[in-house]
């Protein structure tokens, strides 16, 4: 067991801005698990403030994704029964942008159930998009985010010239566990689509969906890639497994083991937007406002994709219980993509924030 002098210099480490190692995160996961939520807690509020960043999510586009993410519900290779839909109309999307505006979100992410949108192959699909940026740009004061599976440099380009400015995609997990999650692309797909969208001057959240049967040693994995490809914002959604999918069998995580991964990720990124994205209702319960005192400073409030979410007066009053405030924290919203399916979509019928 690591003694609390090892987790006080870590801590200090994290106070300067300097995220520590995977060998010294790694090292914290020995430590008690309530001393090093306490410290993250202090990392967060030492380098971020009170503030809780909120983001709020539509599904533009629902089911028949050809990928096989095995948290997925939104996959066509498993019977999942959700409802199935082609892309919503701008006028939808604008308006859930509206009521999202008005439930105290800061960011809205427009999410398509997909691998990629292919403006190519389906250009109106693509305007339909671009027209909702547009219009929920000039519309509101809400900013709005996508997440969209695999974009094109000229995508990318259009997206942002016609508003956007935070892209979502979500890596999942560790790069050597990836392969136990999803066989129709890899690792290498997901870190070219956050290039893509950096490079487009796109602000990037890609995440993470804890409890899918990986370690503590692959969630540290997984936080360093995140680290190193250089997101601003990192959602971390958990695993309530879907009847019907190949997780549907998965045992819950626990709590100290949430509460755990997201303190070792603000010491890992101690100036990030971590955001606790889907999966936080069933998985938390009576003790979601936890994850806000063990580093977390983001909130994907209201619906997901293919799941219903919490009240947003419940999520005021948990935030301002932690002794919190919602309030626009730089960075980017975690709408999360279940990659043919968010940062994500985190989403999570798993459920991610991407369901």
């Amino acid at each position: 067991m690591v003694d609390e002098a090892f987790v006080a210099e870590m801590k200090e480490k994290a106070l300067r801005g300097e995220g520590v190692t995977e060998e010294e995160a790694l090292e914290l996961a020995d430590a008690p698990v309530d001393v090093v939520v306490r410290s993250a807690d202090e990392i967060r509020e030492g380098n971020m403030g009170d503030g809780v960043d909120t983001c709020s999510i539509i599904n533009a586009k629902s089911g028949n994704c050809a990928e096989d993410c095995g948290f997925c519900a939104q996959s066509k290779h498993f019977d999942t029964g959700i409802d199935e839909y082609d892309y919503l109309e701008p006028d939808e999307i604008v308006e859930a942008a509206k009521r999202a505006e008005a439930d105290g979100a800061n960011r809205f992410g427009v999410v398509v159930a997909e691998r990629g949108i292919d403006s190519e192959r389906r250009p109106k699909e693509f305007e339909k998009v671009l027209e909702s940026i547009r219009r929920i740009r000039d519309e509101t004061d809400i900013e709005p985010d996508a997440s969209l599976g695999l974009i094109t440099e000229e995508e990318a380009r259009e997206l942002r010239e016609a508003g956007l400015k935070h892209f979502n995609h979500n890596i999942e997990t560790a790069p050597s566990y990836f392969d136990e999650v999803v066989s129709t692309h890899d690792f290498e797909d997901r870190i070219r689509a956050i290039e893509v969208a950096q490079d487009a001057g796109l602000k990037v959240c890609a995440g993470v969906i804890f409890g899918m049967g990986e370690s503590v040693e692959h969630r540290v994995e997984a936080a360093v890639a995140l680290r190193d490809v250089g997101v601003d914002t990192v959602p971390v959604n958990v695993l309530n497994p879907v009847p019907g999918t190949p997780f549907e069998n998965y045992s819950k995580i626990t709590v100290d083991e949430i509460l755990q991964g997201v303190a070792l990720y603000r010491f890992l990124m101690p100036q990030k937007v971590i955001r606790l994205t889907g999966g936080r209702e069933e998985n938390l319960r009576s003790r979601q406002g936890d994850v806000l005192q063990a580093g977390a400073n983001g909130l994907l409030i209201g619906d997901y994709l293919t799941t219903e979410g919490q009240d947003p007066e419940g999520d005021r009053e948990m935030i301002e219980s932690v002794g919190m405030e919602i309030k626009d924290v730089e960075g980017c919203s975690g709408g999360e993509i279940e990659y043919g399916d968010p940062e994500g979509g985190d989403a999570l019928e798993g459920r991610t924030d991407d369901d």
